[in-house]
Protein backbone atom coordinates (compact mmCIF):
# COMPACT_ATOMS: atom_id res chain seq x y z
CA UNK A 1 0.00 0.00 0.00
CA UNK A 2 1.21 3.25 -0.89
CA UNK A 3 1.88 5.66 1.97
CA UNK A 4 -0.65 8.74 2.26
CA UNK A 5 2.15 11.28 1.91
CA UNK A 6 3.43 9.83 -1.15
CA UNK A 7 -0.02 9.70 -2.41
CA UNK A 8 -0.83 13.26 -1.87
CA UNK A 9 2.94 13.92 -3.12
CA UNK A 10 1.89 11.75 -6.35
CA UNK A 11 -1.19 14.27 -6.76
CA UNK A 12 0.12 17.27 -6.04
CA UNK A 13 3.01 16.48 -8.71
CA UNK A 14 0.18 15.30 -11.67
CA UNK A 15 -1.61 18.55 -10.13
CA UNK A 16 1.41 20.97 -11.24
CA UNK A 17 2.51 18.33 -14.57
CA UNK A 18 -1.40 19.48 -15.65
CA UNK A 19 -0.33 23.33 -15.65
CA UNK A 20 2.89 22.50 -17.00
CA UNK A 21 4.63 24.50 -14.25
CA UNK A 22 6.95 22.08 -12.90
CA UNK A 23 9.38 22.65 -15.63
CA UNK A 24 10.36 26.11 -15.16
CA UNK A 25 9.55 26.09 -11.14
CA UNK A 26 11.56 23.16 -10.92
CA UNK A 27 14.81 23.60 -12.97
CA UNK A 28 14.04 21.80 -15.94
CA UNK A 29 14.09 23.10 -19.64
CA UNK A 30 11.44 21.82 -21.59
CA UNK A 31 13.45 22.75 -25.03
CA UNK A 32 16.59 21.08 -23.76
CA UNK A 33 14.99 17.69 -23.26
CA UNK A 34 13.27 18.12 -26.74
CA UNK A 35 16.89 18.72 -28.51
CA UNK A 36 18.33 15.49 -26.42
CA UNK A 37 15.68 13.77 -28.21
CA UNK A 38 16.49 14.89 -31.67
CA UNK A 39 12.63 16.39 -31.94
CA UNK A 40 14.09 20.36 -32.06
CA UNK A 41 17.02 20.43 -34.67
CA UNK A 42 18.43 24.14 -35.72
CA UNK A 43 19.00 24.59 -39.00
CA UNK A 44 20.35 27.57 -41.04
CA UNK A 45 17.33 30.16 -42.41
CA UNK A 46 18.77 30.22 -45.67
CA UNK A 47 18.43 26.42 -45.94
CA UNK A 48 14.53 26.71 -45.33
CA UNK A 49 13.89 28.69 -48.03
CA UNK A 50 11.88 26.80 -51.07
CA UNK A 51 12.94 27.43 -54.45
CA UNK A 52 9.42 27.67 -55.84
CA UNK A 53 5.96 28.11 -54.00
CA UNK A 54 2.53 27.85 -55.48
CA UNK A 55 -0.44 30.14 -54.98
CA UNK A 56 -2.32 27.64 -53.30
CA UNK A 57 0.83 26.85 -50.76
CA UNK A 58 2.06 24.50 -52.32
CA UNK A 59 6.15 24.30 -51.59
CA UNK A 60 8.82 22.56 -54.26
CA UNK A 61 12.89 22.18 -53.54
CA UNK A 62 12.85 21.65 -49.66
CA UNK A 63 11.49 19.49 -47.70
CA UNK A 64 9.00 20.17 -44.85
CA UNK A 65 10.15 21.03 -41.79
CA UNK A 66 9.52 18.73 -39.35
CA UNK A 67 8.34 21.14 -36.91
CA UNK A 68 5.58 21.94 -38.95
CA UNK A 69 3.88 18.76 -38.90
CA UNK A 70 2.22 16.19 -36.83
CA UNK A 71 4.47 14.25 -34.43
CA UNK A 72 3.13 11.40 -32.07
CA UNK A 73 6.68 10.88 -30.64
CA UNK A 74 5.89 10.77 -26.83
CA UNK A 75 8.57 12.04 -24.72
CA UNK A 76 8.93 11.45 -20.71
CA UNK A 77 9.83 14.41 -18.50
CA UNK A 78 11.49 13.83 -15.17
CA UNK A 79 9.45 14.82 -12.44
CA UNK A 80 12.42 13.80 -9.98
CA UNK A 81 13.43 17.67 -9.21
CA UNK A 82 9.89 18.45 -8.58
CA UNK A 83 9.49 15.31 -6.33
CA UNK A 84 12.29 16.57 -4.48
CA UNK A 85 11.42 19.87 -3.88
CA UNK A 86 7.70 18.81 -2.48
CA UNK A 87 9.37 15.66 -0.47
CA UNK A 88 10.20 17.78 2.32
CA UNK A 89 6.66 19.76 2.73
CA UNK A 90 4.49 18.43 5.84
CA UNK A 91 1.56 16.10 5.66
CA UNK A 92 -1.06 18.72 6.85
CA UNK A 93 -0.03 21.38 4.24
CA UNK A 94 -2.04 19.24 1.35
CA UNK A 95 -5.37 19.99 3.47
CA UNK A 96 -5.04 23.58 5.38
CA UNK A 97 -6.97 24.61 8.07
CA UNK A 98 -8.69 27.52 6.40
CA UNK A 99 -11.50 28.77 9.49
CA UNK A 100 -9.48 29.43 12.59
CA UNK A 101 -10.66 31.53 15.79
CA UNK A 102 -7.95 33.87 15.24
CA UNK A 103 -8.21 36.75 12.78
CA UNK A 104 -5.17 36.10 11.28
CA UNK A 105 -4.04 37.93 8.19
CA UNK A 106 -2.64 37.78 4.95
CA UNK A 107 0.20 35.04 5.17
CA UNK A 108 -0.11 34.54 8.62
CA UNK A 109 -3.13 32.34 7.44
CA UNK A 110 -0.66 30.00 5.60
CA UNK A 111 -0.41 26.40 6.49
CA UNK A 112 2.50 26.07 8.87
CA UNK A 113 5.50 23.89 7.60
CA UNK A 114 8.99 23.91 7.97
CA UNK A 115 9.55 25.75 5.43
CA UNK A 116 7.20 28.07 6.42
CA UNK A 117 9.95 31.04 7.38
CA UNK A 118 10.87 30.33 3.53
CA UNK A 119 7.56 31.51 2.60
CA UNK A 120 7.09 34.10 4.40
CA UNK A 121 10.25 35.43 2.89
CA UNK A 122 9.32 34.36 -0.87
CA UNK A 123 6.22 36.56 -0.44
CA UNK A 124 8.06 39.31 -0.41
CA UNK A 125 10.00 38.76 -3.40
CA UNK A 126 8.47 40.62 -6.79
CA UNK A 127 5.90 38.51 -8.12
CA UNK A 128 6.94 36.94 -11.32
CA UNK A 129 9.70 35.12 -8.71
CA UNK A 130 6.98 33.97 -6.55
CA UNK A 131 5.07 32.32 -9.47
CA UNK A 132 8.33 30.36 -10.23
CA UNK A 133 8.80 28.82 -6.58
CA UNK A 134 7.37 25.87 -6.56
CA UNK A 135 6.80 24.96 -3.26
CA UNK A 136 5.11 28.84 -2.57
CA UNK A 137 3.18 27.92 -5.63
CA UNK A 138 1.96 24.53 -4.05
CA UNK A 139 0.49 26.66 -0.42
CA UNK A 140 -1.33 29.14 -2.80
CA UNK A 141 -2.84 26.52 -4.94
CA UNK A 142 -3.91 23.91 -1.86
CA UNK A 143 -5.02 26.57 -0.04
CA UNK A 144 -7.05 28.80 -3.16
CA UNK A 145 -8.63 25.04 -4.40
CA UNK A 146 -9.83 24.52 -0.75
CA UNK A 147 -11.61 28.02 -1.16
CA UNK A 148 -12.70 27.48 -4.95
CA UNK A 149 -14.63 24.08 -3.90
CA UNK A 150 -16.50 26.35 -0.88
CA UNK A 151 -17.53 29.15 -3.25
CA UNK A 152 -19.65 31.04 -3.16
CA UNK A 153 -19.53 30.78 0.41
CA UNK A 154 -15.48 31.47 0.73
CA UNK A 155 -15.86 34.63 -1.36
CA UNK A 156 -14.44 37.25 1.12
CA UNK A 157 -11.77 35.32 1.86
CA UNK A 158 -11.00 34.90 -1.98
CA UNK A 159 -10.85 38.32 -1.97
CA UNK A 160 -8.25 38.81 0.78
CA UNK A 161 -5.87 36.19 -0.90
CA UNK A 162 -6.47 37.72 -4.40
CA UNK A 163 -5.06 40.77 -3.01
CA UNK A 164 -1.74 39.17 -1.99
CA UNK A 165 -1.08 37.25 -5.25
CA UNK A 166 -3.25 34.77 -7.93
CA UNK A 167 -1.63 31.93 -8.69
CA UNK A 168 -1.76 31.06 -12.59
CA UNK A 169 -3.51 27.54 -11.92
CA UNK A 170 -6.20 28.78 -10.50
CA UNK A 171 -6.40 32.32 -12.07
CA UNK A 172 -9.35 31.21 -14.78
CA UNK A 173 -11.80 30.10 -11.49
CA UNK A 174 -10.32 33.18 -9.20
CA UNK A 175 -11.46 35.33 -11.72
CA UNK A 176 -14.37 33.85 -11.85
CA UNK A 177 -15.23 34.04 -8.12
CA UNK A 178 -14.13 37.59 -8.14
CA UNK A 179 -16.51 38.30 -10.98
CA UNK A 180 -19.20 36.68 -8.91
CA UNK A 181 -20.06 34.34 -11.85
CA UNK A 182 -22.33 32.11 -10.75
CA UNK A 183 -25.76 29.75 -11.74
CA UNK A 184 -25.79 26.80 -14.71
CA UNK A 185 -23.50 29.08 -16.97
CA UNK A 186 -23.48 25.92 -19.67
CA UNK A 187 -26.84 25.44 -20.39
CA UNK A 188 -27.02 29.37 -20.73
CA UNK A 189 -24.11 29.18 -23.14
CA UNK A 190 -25.28 26.09 -24.96
CA UNK A 191 -28.92 28.17 -25.68
CA UNK A 192 -27.33 31.04 -27.01
CA UNK A 193 -27.72 30.79 -30.53
CA UNK A 194 -23.74 30.74 -32.07
CA UNK A 195 -24.63 29.93 -35.41
CA UNK A 196 -26.73 31.87 -37.37
CA UNK A 197 -25.12 34.74 -39.26
CA UNK A 198 -25.55 38.54 -37.96
CA UNK A 199 -24.18 41.74 -39.61
CA UNK A 200 -21.06 41.67 -37.03
CA UNK A 201 -19.68 38.40 -38.13
CA UNK A 202 -17.80 40.20 -40.69
CA UNK A 203 -15.90 42.37 -38.52
CA UNK A 204 -15.79 39.56 -35.95
CA UNK A 205 -13.82 37.59 -38.69
CA UNK A 206 -11.68 40.82 -39.65
CA UNK A 207 -10.38 41.70 -35.90
CA UNK A 208 -10.05 38.17 -34.66
CA UNK A 209 -6.62 36.96 -36.57
CA UNK A 210 -5.22 40.74 -35.50
CA UNK A 211 -6.13 39.72 -31.84
CA UNK A 212 -3.15 38.51 -29.91
CA UNK A 213 -1.84 36.57 -32.55
CA UNK A 214 2.23 36.40 -31.11
CA UNK A 215 0.04 33.64 -28.44
CA UNK A 216 0.79 30.22 -29.58
CA UNK A 217 -2.45 29.05 -28.13
CA UNK A 218 -4.62 32.01 -29.48
CA UNK A 219 -3.66 32.10 -32.91
CA UNK A 220 -4.32 28.55 -33.39
CA UNK A 221 -7.36 27.95 -35.87
CA UNK A 222 -9.31 25.96 -33.02
CA UNK A 223 -8.84 29.30 -30.77
CA UNK A 224 -10.59 31.07 -34.11
CA UNK A 225 -13.62 29.40 -34.08
CA UNK A 226 -13.62 29.89 -30.26
CA UNK A 227 -13.16 33.32 -30.23
CA UNK A 228 -16.22 33.81 -33.09
CA UNK A 229 -18.44 31.65 -30.96
CA UNK A 230 -17.66 33.71 -27.69
CA UNK A 231 -18.35 37.16 -29.64
CA UNK A 232 -21.12 36.27 -30.94
CA UNK A 233 -23.09 34.80 -28.03
CA UNK A 234 -22.24 38.14 -25.98
CA UNK A 235 -23.55 39.97 -29.19
CA UNK A 236 -26.72 37.99 -28.94
CA UNK A 237 -27.25 38.15 -25.08
CA UNK A 238 -26.72 42.18 -25.21
CA UNK A 239 -29.10 43.23 -27.77
CA UNK A 240 -28.71 46.36 -26.61
CA UNK A 241 -25.38 47.23 -27.37
CA UNK A 242 -23.31 46.75 -31.09
CA UNK A 243 -20.37 45.02 -31.22
CA UNK A 244 -17.19 47.33 -31.34
CA UNK A 245 -13.42 46.64 -31.98
CA UNK A 246 -11.89 46.08 -28.68
CA UNK A 247 -14.36 43.43 -27.55
CA UNK A 248 -12.42 40.55 -28.92
CA UNK A 249 -9.41 42.29 -26.58
CA UNK A 250 -11.73 41.92 -23.75
CA UNK A 251 -12.21 38.61 -24.75
CA UNK A 252 -8.79 37.46 -24.78
CA UNK A 253 -7.64 37.07 -21.43
CA UNK A 254 -10.64 35.26 -20.60
CA UNK A 255 -10.37 32.80 -23.61
CA UNK A 256 -6.90 31.91 -23.17
CA UNK A 257 -7.59 30.90 -19.51
CA UNK A 258 -10.60 29.04 -19.99
CA UNK A 259 -9.78 27.83 -23.53
CA UNK A 260 -11.48 24.22 -22.90
CA UNK A 261 -14.34 26.24 -20.99
CA UNK A 262 -16.21 28.73 -23.55
CA UNK A 263 -18.65 28.54 -21.57
CA UNK A 264 -17.34 30.23 -18.42
CA UNK A 265 -15.20 32.39 -20.95
CA UNK A 266 -18.15 33.85 -21.78
CA UNK A 267 -20.10 34.23 -18.33
CA UNK A 268 -16.96 36.11 -16.98
CA UNK A 269 -16.62 38.39 -20.08
CA UNK A 270 -20.49 38.82 -19.58
CA UNK A 271 -19.84 39.70 -16.06
CA UNK A 272 -16.86 42.12 -16.56
CA UNK A 273 -18.56 44.17 -19.12
CA UNK A 274 -20.85 45.63 -17.13
CA UNK A 275 -18.68 46.13 -14.00
CA UNK A 276 -16.36 48.63 -15.80
CA UNK A 277 -17.71 48.97 -19.60
CA UNK A 278 -21.21 50.48 -18.32
CA UNK A 279 -22.81 51.39 -21.94
CA UNK A 280 -19.38 51.84 -23.53
CA UNK A 281 -20.62 49.53 -26.45
CA UNK A 282 -23.81 51.59 -27.31
CA UNK A 283 -24.17 52.30 -30.92
CA UNK A 284 -24.08 55.95 -29.42
CA UNK A 285 -21.42 56.01 -26.90
CA UNK A 286 -19.38 59.62 -26.98
CA UNK A 287 -21.42 60.84 -23.58
CA UNK A 288 -20.06 57.53 -22.27
CA UNK A 289 -16.84 58.09 -23.51
CA UNK A 290 -16.96 61.63 -23.19
CA UNK A 291 -17.32 61.69 -19.10
CA UNK A 292 -14.81 59.17 -19.05
CA UNK A 293 -11.96 61.38 -19.89
CA UNK A 294 -13.10 64.23 -18.61
CA UNK A 295 -12.31 62.50 -15.13
CA UNK A 296 -9.47 60.82 -16.51
CA UNK A 297 -8.20 64.12 -17.22
CA UNK A 298 -8.95 65.93 -13.96
CA UNK A 299 -7.20 62.72 -12.21
CA UNK A 300 -4.14 63.53 -14.10
CA UNK A 301 -4.15 67.13 -12.52
CA UNK A 302 -5.67 66.06 -9.69
CA UNK A 303 -2.14 63.70 -8.71
CA UNK A 304 0.19 65.51 -11.49
CA UNK A 305 -0.58 69.16 -12.48
CA UNK A 306 2.67 69.44 -13.78
CA UNK A 307 2.05 66.78 -16.27
CA UNK A 308 -1.07 67.81 -16.67
CA UNK A 309 -0.27 71.24 -17.78
CA UNK A 310 2.21 70.22 -19.77
CA UNK A 311 0.32 67.74 -22.02
CA UNK A 312 -2.76 70.32 -22.22
CA UNK A 313 -0.39 72.70 -23.12
CA UNK A 314 1.28 70.67 -26.37
CA UNK A 315 -2.78 69.16 -27.20
CA UNK A 316 -2.02 65.83 -26.55
CA UNK A 317 -5.37 65.56 -24.62
CA UNK A 318 -6.83 62.07 -23.68
CA UNK A 319 -9.04 61.60 -26.76
CA UNK A 320 -5.82 60.65 -28.83
CA UNK A 321 -4.37 57.73 -27.03
CA UNK A 322 -6.23 56.72 -23.82
CA UNK A 323 -9.60 55.56 -25.69
CA UNK A 324 -7.90 51.77 -26.24
CA UNK A 325 -6.73 52.03 -22.77
CA UNK A 326 -10.34 51.84 -21.80
CA UNK A 327 -12.43 50.27 -24.24
CA UNK A 328 -10.18 47.49 -24.13
CA UNK A 329 -9.42 47.66 -20.33
CA UNK A 330 -5.33 47.82 -21.62
CA UNK A 331 -6.00 44.60 -23.02
CA UNK A 332 -4.94 45.80 -26.78
CA UNK A 333 -1.95 47.59 -25.56
CA UNK A 334 -0.50 44.74 -23.14
CA UNK A 335 0.10 41.30 -24.11
CA UNK A 336 -1.20 38.65 -21.98
CA UNK A 337 1.27 38.02 -19.68
CA UNK A 338 1.29 41.51 -18.35
CA UNK A 339 -1.95 41.92 -18.55
CA UNK A 340 -2.62 39.14 -16.04
CA UNK A 341 -1.04 40.78 -13.88
CA UNK A 342 -2.76 44.09 -14.16
CA UNK A 343 -6.32 42.57 -14.38
CA UNK A 344 -5.52 40.45 -10.84
CA UNK A 345 -5.51 43.56 -9.32
CA UNK A 346 -8.04 45.40 -11.64
CA UNK A 347 -10.94 42.89 -10.82
CA UNK A 348 -10.23 43.99 -7.07
CA UNK A 349 -11.41 47.19 -7.78
CA UNK A 350 -14.04 49.08 -8.30
CA UNK A 351 -15.49 50.27 -12.36
CA UNK A 352 -13.19 53.96 -11.16
CA UNK A 353 -9.82 51.70 -10.71
CA UNK A 354 -9.00 51.53 -14.51
CA UNK A 355 -8.42 54.95 -14.23
CA UNK A 356 -5.90 55.37 -11.77
CA UNK A 357 -4.24 52.84 -13.81
CA UNK A 358 -4.28 55.46 -16.73
CA UNK A 359 -2.13 57.49 -14.69
CA UNK A 360 0.15 55.33 -13.33
CA UNK A 361 1.20 54.34 -16.78
CA UNK A 362 1.52 58.60 -17.26
CA UNK A 363 3.43 58.47 -14.23
CA UNK A 364 6.28 56.03 -15.31
CA UNK A 365 6.39 58.20 -18.59
CA UNK A 366 6.70 61.13 -17.22
CA UNK A 367 10.42 61.74 -17.72
CA UNK A 368 9.81 60.97 -21.33
CA UNK A 369 6.24 62.73 -21.92
CA UNK A 370 7.80 66.01 -19.99
CA UNK A 371 10.29 66.58 -22.33
CA UNK A 372 7.98 65.58 -25.46
CA UNK A 373 6.08 67.54 -28.16
CA UNK A 374 3.05 66.81 -29.79
CA UNK A 375 4.65 64.56 -32.56
CA UNK A 376 6.85 63.04 -30.61
CA UNK A 377 3.98 62.06 -27.96
CA UNK A 378 1.53 60.78 -30.89
CA UNK A 379 5.26 58.00 -32.04
CA UNK A 380 5.76 57.19 -27.79
CA UNK A 381 2.14 56.08 -28.21
CA UNK A 382 1.63 54.49 -31.65
CA UNK A 383 3.55 51.31 -30.22
CA UNK A 384 3.07 51.21 -26.31
CA UNK A 385 6.79 51.36 -24.62
CA UNK A 386 8.16 48.92 -21.83
CA UNK A 387 6.02 49.35 -18.47
CA UNK A 388 7.06 48.03 -15.45
CA UNK A 389 3.55 46.57 -14.48
CA UNK A 390 4.07 45.22 -10.84
CA UNK A 391 5.27 48.80 -10.21
CA UNK A 392 2.32 50.12 -12.18
CA UNK A 393 -0.17 48.10 -9.85
CA UNK A 394 1.74 49.32 -6.66
CA UNK A 395 1.26 53.25 -8.10
CA UNK A 396 -2.32 52.59 -8.93
CA UNK A 397 -3.37 51.66 -5.57
CA UNK A 398 -1.60 54.33 -4.13
CA UNK A 399 -3.70 56.89 -6.39
CA UNK A 400 -6.99 55.08 -5.85
CA UNK A 401 -6.39 55.01 -2.05
CA UNK A 402 -5.26 58.93 -2.18
CA UNK A 403 -8.18 60.04 -4.33
CA UNK A 404 -11.65 61.08 -2.31
CA UNK A 405 -14.51 58.74 -3.60
CA UNK A 406 -16.56 61.29 -5.47
CA UNK A 407 -13.73 62.83 -6.70
CA UNK A 408 -13.97 60.04 -9.64
CA UNK A 409 -17.37 59.62 -9.72
CA UNK A 410 -18.75 59.11 -13.26
CA UNK A 411 -23.12 58.97 -13.91
CA UNK A 412 -22.58 56.57 -16.35
CA UNK A 413 -20.98 53.61 -14.12
CA UNK A 414 -23.07 50.89 -13.62
CA UNK A 415 -26.38 51.57 -11.45
CA UNK A 416 -26.85 50.70 -7.68
CA UNK A 417 -27.22 47.10 -7.24
CA UNK A 418 -30.79 46.31 -5.87
CA UNK A 419 -29.29 43.90 -3.56
CA UNK A 420 -25.62 44.24 -2.58
CA UNK A 421 -24.65 41.10 -0.50
CA UNK A 422 -22.64 42.64 2.84
CA UNK A 423 -20.19 39.80 3.01
CA UNK A 424 -19.47 39.43 -0.28
CA UNK A 425 -16.21 41.31 -0.38
CA UNK A 426 -13.41 42.74 2.73
CA UNK A 427 -14.10 46.30 3.41
CA UNK A 428 -10.21 46.94 2.53
CA UNK A 429 -8.69 50.21 1.00
CA UNK A 430 -9.25 49.50 -2.66
CA UNK A 431 -11.80 47.19 -2.17
CA UNK A 432 -14.31 50.11 -1.79
CA UNK A 433 -17.62 49.24 -3.87
CA UNK A 434 -18.79 51.53 -6.95
CA UNK A 435 -19.65 54.73 -5.30
CA UNK A 436 -23.09 54.80 -7.13
CA UNK A 437 -23.43 51.40 -5.14
CA UNK A 438 -22.88 53.71 -1.58
CA UNK A 439 -26.43 55.22 -0.10
CA UNK A 440 -26.85 58.82 -1.48
CA UNK A 441 -28.48 61.93 0.60
CA UNK A 442 -28.28 65.78 0.40
CA UNK A 443 -24.86 65.76 0.30
CA UNK A 444 -23.45 63.24 -2.40
CA UNK A 445 -22.14 63.72 -5.71
CA UNK A 446 -24.76 64.13 -8.30
CA UNK A 447 -24.58 64.22 -12.40
CA UNK A 448 -22.77 66.63 -14.01
CA UNK A 449 -22.73 67.46 -17.99
CA UNK A 450 -19.85 67.26 -20.46
CA UNK A 451 -19.97 71.19 -20.93
CA UNK A 452 -19.50 71.41 -16.82
CA UNK A 453 -16.74 69.12 -16.70
CA UNK A 454 -14.65 70.52 -19.17
CA UNK A 455 -14.82 74.35 -17.14
CA UNK A 456 -13.16 72.51 -14.66
CA UNK A 457 -9.33 71.07 -14.49
CA UNK A 458 -9.91 69.71 -11.49
CA UNK A 459 -12.44 66.92 -10.04
CA UNK A 460 -15.15 67.97 -7.98
CA UNK A 461 -15.86 66.62 -4.29
CA UNK A 462 -19.05 66.08 -2.51
CA UNK A 463 -19.66 67.18 0.67
CA UNK A 464 -19.63 64.10 2.51
CA UNK A 465 -16.50 63.27 1.42
CA UNK A 466 -15.11 66.73 2.69
CA UNK A 467 -16.75 66.04 6.01
CA UNK A 468 -14.97 62.59 6.33
CA UNK A 469 -11.61 63.33 5.28
CA UNK A 470 -12.00 66.77 7.22
CA UNK A 471 -13.33 64.86 10.39
CA UNK A 472 -15.94 67.33 10.76
CA UNK A 473 -18.83 66.34 12.75
CA UNK A 474 -22.02 66.71 11.24
CA UNK A 475 -25.39 64.80 9.88
CA UNK A 476 -23.74 63.04 7.87
CA UNK A 477 -22.13 59.11 8.98
CA UNK A 478 -19.29 58.63 6.91
CA UNK A 479 -19.17 55.75 4.68
CA UNK A 480 -16.14 53.97 5.30
CA UNK A 481 -14.76 55.58 8.31
CA UNK A 482 -10.65 56.19 8.22
CA UNK A 483 -9.29 55.20 10.67
CA UNK A 484 -6.58 57.63 11.77
CA UNK A 485 -3.62 58.31 14.65
CA UNK A 486 -4.77 60.35 17.41
CA UNK A 487 -3.42 64.45 16.83
CA UNK A 488 -2.59 63.28 13.07
CA UNK A 489 -2.78 66.30 10.05
CA UNK A 490 -6.17 66.45 8.81
CA UNK A 491 -5.96 64.64 5.51
CA UNK A 492 -7.32 68.20 3.64
CA UNK A 493 -6.94 72.06 3.70
CA UNK A 494 -10.33 74.37 3.09
CA UNK A 495 -9.63 77.47 1.02
CA UNK A 496 -12.78 79.59 1.07
CA UNK A 497 -12.48 82.26 -2.23
CA UNK A 498 -15.28 84.39 -1.28
CA UNK A 499 -14.98 88.18 0.05
CA UNK A 500 -13.91 88.47 3.49
CA UNK A 501 -17.32 89.75 4.86
CA UNK A 502 -19.20 86.82 3.46
CA UNK A 503 -16.31 84.38 4.96
CA UNK A 504 -16.72 86.16 8.35
CA UNK A 505 -20.51 85.09 8.32
CA UNK A 506 -19.69 81.36 8.29
CA UNK A 507 -17.32 79.08 7.60
CA UNK A 508 -16.02 75.59 7.33
CA UNK A 509 -13.93 74.86 10.43
CA UNK A 510 -9.86 75.53 9.86
CA UNK A 511 -10.75 76.67 6.64
CA UNK A 512 -8.73 80.04 5.32
CA UNK A 513 -9.57 82.67 3.41
CA UNK A 514 -8.15 83.74 -0.10
CA UNK A 515 -10.91 85.95 -2.09
CA UNK A 516 -10.37 85.29 -4.91
CA UNK A 517 -10.29 89.15 -5.87
CA UNK A 518 -7.06 90.16 -4.93
CA UNK A 519 -5.46 86.16 -4.99
CA UNK A 520 -3.11 86.97 -7.80
CA UNK A 521 -0.92 89.43 -8.66
CA UNK A 522 -0.33 90.67 -12.85
CA UNK A 523 2.08 88.51 -12.97
CA UNK A 524 -0.34 85.12 -12.01
CA UNK A 525 1.15 83.80 -8.96
CA UNK A 526 -0.39 84.36 -5.55
CA UNK A 527 -0.21 86.76 -3.33
CA UNK A 528 1.85 86.56 -0.45
CA UNK A 529 0.09 86.24 2.90
CA UNK A 530 -0.85 84.67 5.85
CA UNK A 531 -3.38 82.08 4.06
CA UNK A 532 -0.99 81.44 1.09
CA UNK A 533 2.04 80.54 3.82
CA UNK A 534 -0.88 77.99 5.34
CA UNK A 535 -1.48 76.71 2.12
CA UNK A 536 2.00 76.29 0.76
CA UNK A 537 3.11 74.37 4.08
CA UNK A 538 0.57 71.50 3.03
CA UNK A 539 1.78 70.35 -0.34
CA UNK A 540 0.79 67.00 0.28
CA UNK A 541 -2.81 67.43 1.53
CA UNK A 542 -6.18 67.47 0.07
CA UNK A 543 -7.21 71.18 -1.12
CA UNK A 544 -10.98 72.06 -1.26
CA UNK A 545 -11.68 75.01 -2.71
CA UNK A 546 -15.02 76.47 -1.86
CA UNK A 547 -16.79 79.37 -3.33
CA UNK A 548 -20.43 80.88 -3.36
CA UNK A 549 -22.92 80.56 -6.40
CA UNK A 550 -20.49 82.02 -8.87
CA UNK A 551 -17.74 80.76 -10.41
CA UNK A 552 -14.98 82.10 -8.52
CA UNK A 553 -14.29 78.65 -7.19
CA UNK A 554 -13.68 76.87 -10.33
CA UNK A 555 -11.51 79.65 -11.84
CA UNK A 556 -9.49 79.70 -8.46
CA UNK A 557 -8.85 75.81 -8.50
CA UNK A 558 -7.89 75.86 -12.47
CA UNK A 559 -5.26 79.26 -11.12
CA UNK A 560 -3.47 76.53 -8.65
CA UNK A 561 -3.74 73.69 -11.32
CA UNK A 562 -1.73 76.00 -13.48
CA UNK A 563 0.34 77.45 -10.46
CA UNK A 564 1.23 73.43 -10.25
CA UNK A 565 -0.34 72.84 -6.99
CA UNK A 566 -1.08 69.17 -6.37
CA UNK A 567 -4.39 67.85 -4.84
CA UNK A 568 -6.58 70.63 -5.88
CA UNK A 569 -11.08 69.45 -5.98
CA UNK A 570 -13.60 72.14 -5.91
CA UNK A 571 -16.88 71.30 -3.40
CA UNK A 572 -19.44 70.61 -5.39
CA UNK A 573 -22.57 72.74 -5.10
CA UNK A 574 -20.34 75.40 -2.82
CA UNK A 575 -20.83 76.68 1.09
CA UNK A 576 -24.45 76.36 -0.33
CA UNK A 577 -24.71 72.65 0.22
CA UNK A 578 -23.90 73.15 4.02
CA UNK A 579 -26.55 75.72 4.90
CA UNK A 580 -28.96 73.06 6.44
CA UNK A 581 -25.99 71.27 8.21
CA UNK A 582 -24.03 71.89 11.86
CA UNK A 583 -20.90 72.01 10.10
CA UNK A 584 -20.34 76.11 9.41
CA UNK A 585 -18.85 78.04 12.24
CA UNK A 586 -18.09 82.21 12.92
CA UNK A 587 -14.23 82.59 12.06
CA UNK A 588 -11.86 83.32 15.11
CA UNK A 589 -11.72 87.60 14.59
CA UNK A 590 -7.95 87.45 14.19
CA UNK A 591 -8.28 84.98 10.60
Amino acid sequence: MIPMKAQLLMLMVHKLELDRIHIPVSGGDLEGVLKSQGLVKTKPPVTLIPNFCTGDGDVFGQKRDRAELLDNTIVILSQEQLRNRLSEVDEKAYYPLIHTDDDMTEFKRMPKSSSAADLLETASLPLIIREKDVEYQFHRVILYERLLKAYPYTRARIWKEARIDIPPHVRAHVWAAILEVEGDIHSLYSSIDKETATPTDRQIEVDIPRCHQYHQLLSSPTAHAKFKRVLKAWVYNNPQYVYWQGLDSLCAPFLALNFNDEALAFSCLQAFIPKYLHNFFMKDNSAVIQEYLCVFSHLIAFHDPELSNHLEGIGFIPDLYAIPWFLTMYAHVFPLHKLVHLWDTLLLGNSSFPLCIGVAILTQLKSSLISFGFNECILLFSDMPEINIELCVQDSIRIFCNTPKSAIYRQHARPAKKTIKADSRPNLSYYSRDYNDQPTNDLSMEPKSIEELRAVKCPHISAEDMIELGEFSGPVQSKSPTKRKHNSKPMLLVIDVRVQEEFNKGTIPSSINIPFQSAFCPEGDLNPCPAVTTLNAHPLQVKVVVGGRNRNAVNFANELVRLGYKKVCVLFKGIDVLRNTTILTIPPADI
